[in-house]
């Protein structure tokens, strides 16, 4: 049967489907490890805005407004998805947004501070928007007792998209560095690899994967949810009483996936400022978090189904710990690199992990709008995780040690949340929701 057995699908779901949906993770991969972890957040800070002393403040503020827009309108749109069948419509206009605005960065350079900035909104924005949609299909293709496992499959080829991504970036990067020439021309490319890298490996996920959920005949406007999205947020997040393992969930995930931004977006920056990491070992070193991050995100796929959701986040959640120990703790580059793997295997399982239970408490005919509830909650934490790592810095005089420790009390507070989630509660209550998709008044 193959890796994707059909023992672990739906009844309605080929093979050839789930491989189209985890290339979508693949595809989109390569935008967050060449963007906004590898290359482009240090062009921005060093050549764009020519080494400002607002200048990282400037490229966390775009980050953190692009999240702050998913915040207050994934949870509307989903929900119109839901009552029109249009999550694959919509991730197609998501996905076309973020690849056109991630190729316009390569028309930015030296003072186009305000272009660079829109573009960055833009582009993390419909990045975003993409991803919660790409995850609403989960529980579509897969059984319940198997959404870990496809979980894992996805997250795995994503890590692998993001290293093909970038590993094309760096090839370009050495070559054009060997001729003598300036980031203002070789970073512009890098840009360009990735979107079209993005354009041409997401095109499976249109050509094969197939809507499932039928329009429900609701009268649900895009505009009108877009112009209540606060109150449609607020309806959502109060609706959740009837779910409470979902809610503990969501902000089980604020927590525990706060502390993972602050290693995306500033793993590369510590290793640089504390370790003296050189530009080429930092790329190398996202290299291994990579391919350390796409054999968690498998391996533990197959094995959280058989120890349970809860469990096998919480055994991530103990491994991000002992990374912050290492990292917070080491003084040995050995000791860094020990504390990259276990931060790689670490991330791709949480993530896998977090995803699953998400899909496992969502109610089938509500997926798009709780995974709009998950976007809200993962966003969120991708604002005060970095925040928090930069108010501790900036606090302690630049203090990065003291600042990556201090990260560590979000999977703390991760742990003790979890604890208080019962998975087969959490499942009852989702299978048994008869709310209609749109849910309109």
């Amino acid at each position: 049967m193959g890796l994707f057995d059909r023992q672990t699908l739906n009844p309605d779901v080929r093979p050839r489907e789930v491989f189209a949906w985890a290339m979508y993770d693949f595809a989109n991969s390569g935008y967050t490890t060449v963007v906004l972890t590898a290359v482009f957040n240090a062009y921005f800070v060093g050549v764009i805005a020519g080494n400002a002393e607002w200048a990282t403040l400037g490229w966390t503020a775009a980050l953190s407004l692009s999240s702050l827009l998913i915040m207050l309108t994934a949870t509307a749109i989903g929900a119109w998805a839901d009552a029109h069948g249009s999550k694959k419509r919509l991730l197609a206009f998501s996905t076309f947004a973020c690849v056109l605005a991630t190729a316009g960065l390569a028309w930015t350079g030296p003072g186009t501070i305000a272009v660079a900035v829109v573009l960055i909104v833009v582009s993390n924005y419909f990045f975003s928007l993409g991803e919660t949609l790409n995850a609403a299909f989960l529980p579509e293709l897969a059984r319940p007792e198997a959404l870990g496992k496809v979980s894992g499959w996805g997250w795995s080829f994503g890590y692998f998209g993001g290293m093909l991504t970038l590993g094309l970036g760096l090839a370009w990067v050495m070559r054009a560095q060997a001729a003598g020439e300036a980031a203002t021309d070789f970073v512009p490319v890098t840009m360009l690899i990735t979107a079209a890298v993005f354009a041409l490996a997401s095109l499976p996920m249109f050509v094969f994967l197939g809507e499932r959920t039928a329009d429900s005949g609701a009268l649900v406007s895009l505009r009108g949810q877009l112009t209540g999205s606060l109150s449609e947020l607020l309806r959502a997040w109060q609706g959740l009483s009837a779910f409470p393992d979902f809610r503990r969930l969501l902000w089980c995930a604020v927590s525990y996936q706060a502390g993972i931004s602050v290693v995306i977006a500033l793993a590369a920056i510590y290793a640089e400022q504390v370790m003296g990491f050189a530009q080429a070992e930092t790329m190398l070193l996202i290299f291994l978090v990579n391919i350390a991050a796409a054999l968690g995100a498998f391996a533990f796929g197959y094995v959280q189904d058989r120890l349970g959701h809860r469990r096998a986040l919480a055994i991530t959640l103990v491994g991000w710990l002992a990374m912050v120990l290492l990292a917070g703790l080491g003084t040995s580059r050995e000791t860094f690199w020990a504390a990259a793997v276990l931060a790689g295997l670490s991330m791709g399982s949480s993530q896998s992990a977090g995803r699953a239970m998400a899909g496992l408490f969502a109610p089938p005919a509500r997926l798009a709008e709780f995974f709009g509830l998950w976007a809200f909650a993962t966003r969120f934490a991708a604002v005060i995780g970095p925040v928090s790592y930069g108010l501790v810095t900036w606090v302690s005089s630049g203090n990065h040690r003291l600042a990556i420790l201090a990260t560590g009390l979000f999977f703390v507070v991760g742990l003790a949340l979890l604890r208080g989630i019962d998975p087969l509660r959490g499942r009852r209550d989702a299978v048994a929701d008869r709310t209609p998709a749109g849910h309109p008044e």
